[in-house]
């Protein structure tokens, strides 16, 4: 069974930077994308960024493009999402999905495993 615990989660002023794991355990394939989620109170949850190694693809948000990068260490079964520049509307709890299958998905519902969470607070 395939697990996903994410770390890194904090507080930060805007502007501030932070890092966020996600280590996979139980099972791992060639054909696994690994995405980053985030849902802020009374919102719904977005796709922020994907990671498909196999590929060699990676995806990002208009909102977060040129301030976040997602990468992967292979070697751990961990997938790392740089968040850097951050402002308040980041604020969220922050998960990461993993999708089997030939593509690397880009919404909630393509994705079938998830991990527990991670608050990302960002204040002014």
């Amino acid at each position: 069974q395939l697990r996903l615990v994410e770390s890194g989660g904090g507080s930060v002023q805007a502007g501030g930077s932070l890092r966020l794991s996600c280590a996979a355990s139980g099972y791992t394939a060639s054909n696994m994308c690994i995405g980053w989620f985030r849902q802020a109170p009374g919102k719904e949850r977005e796709g922020v960024s994907s990671i498909y190694p196999h590929y060699d693809q990676t995806y990002y948000s208009d909102s977060v493009k040129g301030r976040f990068t997602i990468s992967q260490d292979k070697g751990k079964n961990t997938v790392y999402l740089e968040m850097n520049s951050l402002k308040p509307e980041d604020t969220a709890v922050y998960f990461c999905a993993a999708r089997l299958g030939a593509y690397c998905g880009r919404f909630p519902y393509e994705f079938g495993y998830w991990g527990q969470g991670t608050q990302v607070t960002v204040s002014s």
